[in-house]
């Protein structure tokens, strides 16, 4: 009987963990431009995340068709969970992929998604 409550508690508490262990990574919630638009040249790309980011260890990458890799300047907000990014010039026509990579804040694990878009 005692190995079973044993057992039953043990197993509880790995569940637990596995859920609290899933919910640590920042997950992308919104971005501007949307995922797969088409837009005029942004002034700004925005991502945000359901988690605090640790800004040191992220950030985005945008490469236009071919891999040619456009320049941004970014910064992360105040509540530490929206990475802005203004380009050092203007987008021209073309399709872009978006490349960002996040580390939570409270535990430091790392993400990273793409996301395309096409500028008109």
């Amino acid at each position: 009987m005692f190995e079973r409550k044993a057992l039953i508690i043990a197993l509880a508490s790995a569940s637990l963990l596995a859920a609290t262990q899933a919910t640590a990574h920042a997950s992308l919630v919104k971005s501007d431009p949307a995922a797969n638009a088409t837009v005029a040249a942004p002034k700004t790309i925005t991502l945000t995340f359901d988690d605090e980011l640790t800004p040191a260890f992220s950030g985005f990458d945008v490469t236009m068709g071919g891999g040619m890799k456009m320049k941004f300047t970014t910064t992360v907000s105040k509540d530490k969970k929206t990475i802005t990014g203004v380009p050092t010039g203007p987008l021209m026509a073309g399709a872009y992929k978006l490349s960002w990579h996040v580390a939570a804040a409270e535990d430091g694990h790392k993400s990273t998604g793409t996301l395309d878009f096409t500028v008109k």
